[in-house]
């Protein structure tokens, strides 16, 4: 199977000028249609982020200029999403349960840059500077399958990017709350091995672009070749669409 056969349908996991994005809305909108997808999200950074974190004053300017693109371009479906930040106190993500209702869905993942989710362990982790892993992956591993299930999550982003995660038990979570897992093409996360895990449970599978730069925008390729060499049945990777 080669990769030429297939193609991606749609692209859920993009960024714009509203986090640290480069384009705006429009332009992710108009390489969207460049690329031949049936729907784009627009999912800037979640608001807990302290360096390039969305502003909430932002949100319905945003759902806004949405509502008039899906008017000025039919052919595409614009859907107004949010990467949140998983930490973990609370209801273990940056957005709160009532502000649920501001996005078409959320989407969600681990990332730098916050208080209460053990930012300076991970990143000394990723830089081979810390100690007591064992007991990291435990918190880290609780702190994403809490944020799975207090939480209607549609995607968890990257998972296993930026610290240590046992990946079984979270795909576990992500196959019984309905949560897709993400093969991004931008991170290197699920890597093969993890794919070869998260398969061993009955999770399914998107792919994302995670564009910060219009250009991006349905950038699947990396990932369709990961998910080849882990053995993936590509049936559950619910973006992909054979090429007719």
């Amino acid at each position: 199977m080669e990769n030429k056969k297939y193609e991606m349908g749609y692209d859920l996991h993009t960024h714009t000028i509203f986090s640290h994005g480069k384009g705006t809305i429009e332009q992710n909108v108009r390489a969207a249609l460049d690329r031949g997808l049936t729907h784009i999200a627009i999912t800037d950074h979640g608001p807990g982020h302290l360096f390039y974190g969305m502003k909430r004053k932002d949100v319905p300017t945003m759902r806004k200029e949405i509502e008039l693109l899906n008017k000025k371009y039919p052919r595409i479906n614009v859907h107004l999403s949010v990467e949140a930040n998983i930490i973990k106190t609370d209801n273990h993500l940056d957005i709160k349960p009532e502000e649920f209702s501001q996005y078409d869905f959320v989407i969600a993942g681990y990332h730098y840059g916050l208080t209460n989710c053990y930012c300076v362990h991970n990143w000394l982790y990723g830089h081979g500077l810390t100690v007591g892993e064992k007991q990291l992956k435990i918190k880290n591993t609780d702190m994403v399958i809490k944020a799975l299930y207090e939480n209607d999550i549609a995607i968890l982003t990257h998972p296993g990017d930026k610290g240590p995660f046992d990946m079984l038990p979270i795909a576990e979570a992500c196959a019984d709350t309905d949560t897709l897992m993400e093969i991004s093409t931008w991170h290197p996360h699920l890597t093969v091995e993890e794919i070869k895990i998260a398969a061993q449970t009955e999770a399914q599978f998107i792919i994302s672009s995670d564009a910060h730069v219009p250009g991006r925008i349905g950038d699947f390729e990396g990932g369709l070749k990961r998910a080849k060499e882990a053995g993936l049945d590509l049936g559950r990777i619910v973006n992909l669409r054979e090429m007719k």
